[in-house]
């Protein structure tokens, strides 16, 4: 008889986020889009929180994309603004946590004040071990292939490998959060059914849940819809549905505590 999963099997060790909804949710309360911006980070730290809590080795959120420039001038502003206030005022409970932060993207592209902070949060926490937490800024899945292939015709082009010996694995190495397990789950909140640009190698196999919840509202239960979600998905190692039953009961607890 095939041998069950365990609980920790079926909780997965790669989440990817993208938080949509922080304008809209602000517009639903009369109020302008960057009041929805400061209302999403604290679902951020929340989220961050279940992650570090329920044993999740990489959370990885799309805070923003290389399209995002577009946006108004005085948007982008505040949200560059916010960026710097949160990297300051939450390095040092990531770090009192064992949490790892990586700024995954093209950072060339922000001040060079922004870049500071940016680096010096992460060297804070490089030795932590506890959870990955990635933030996707100036982030592209387009633009991360392409880095990846260059890097890699540099390599032919410097005669260390041959054009034949790039394979899905030496091209998967170049790409950002190379050292990490895959994505298992991506969650999309605010009601859209599109993955944006982001991760477009690395969520070839991922399980994609998508959730009418706007960024701000997505708290520890609707997080927890999600990976209740995800246990129930042909991952399921062909379980019967009394077996999932007993499996979904301990991630359930497990989840709650």
């Amino acid at each position: 008889m095939k041998e069950l999963p365990s609980i920790e099997q079926l909780v997965p060790k790669h989440v990817a986020i993208i938080m949509d909804g922080n304008g809209r949710w602000a517009k639903q309360r009369g109020k302008i889009r960057t009041f929805g911006h400061k209302a999403g980070a604290e679902a951020v730290r929340k989220a961050v929180a279940f992650a570090r809590r329920n044993g999740i080795e990489s959370l990885t959120l799309f805070a923003f994309s290389s399209e995002n420039w577009k946006r108004p001038a005085t948007e982008v502003s505040v949200l560059m603004e916010l960026f710097m206030s949160v990297l300051k005022s939450e390095i040092k409970k990531l770090d009192d946590n064992d949490i790892r932060l990586r700024i995954v993207g093209d950072k060339e592209a922000f001040s060079k004040r922004l870049q500071k902070r940016m680096s010096e949060a992460e060297e804070q926490t490089r030795s932590n071990s506890g959870l990955n937490l990635n933030i996707a800024a100036n982030y592209g899945g387009q633009w991360d292939i392409t880095q990846a292939s260059r890097r890699l015709a540099e390599r032919v082009k410097a005669g260390e490998i041959e054009p034949a010996e790039i394979t899905e694995q030496t091209i998967a190495g170049e790409l950002m959060m190379a050292d990490q397990p895959l994505p298992d789950l991506l969650i999309r909140t605010g009601g859209e059914h599109r993955i944006s640009n982001f991760l477009l190698w690395q969520l070839a196999y991922a399980e994609l849940y998508f959730t009418s919840v706007l960024w701000p509202d997505f708290d520890d239960t609707a997080f927890a819809q999600a990976i209740t979600d995800f246990a129930q998905r042909e991952r399921r190692f062909g379980l019967t549905s009394e077996q999932l039953t007993v499996l979904m009961q301990g991630i359930e607890t497990r989840i709650e505590e």
